[in-house]
């Protein structure tokens, strides 16, 4: 059984919006998914609107041998910067 993680579309024709998944290869596009994973949506005005993923799932999937395709490996990339971010200015305030 191999897992990927890849996009799954679950938005109108418009409006694309997208789920992070876990699932089998084999899979056509429109399968049950082993796992929500997060979700990804296009058309939203900030990065941080845009991608919204549970770090800690990604990671136990990627331990257990699933593969991310190329454009979600971008967007845990874009998700982690994000979450970088959000985390410096929160530490910086924590010193004072």
């Amino acid at each position: 059984m191999a897992v990927v993680l890849r996009l799954q579309r679950i938005g109108k024709r418009v409006q694309p919006h997208y789920r992070i998944v876990a699932i089998e290869k084999t899979s056509g596009p429109h399968g049950e998914p082993l796992e929500v994973l997060g979700h990804y949506d296009p058309k939203a005005d900030k990065d941080k609107a845009k991608v919204t993923i549970d770090a800690e799932k990604v990671e136990r999937w990627v331990k257990n041998g699933a593969k991310p395709s190329e454009t979600v490996g971008s967007l845990i990339k874009r998700a982690n910067k994000a979450a970088a971010k959000v985390e410096e200015p929160a530490k910086a305030a924590e010193k004072k």
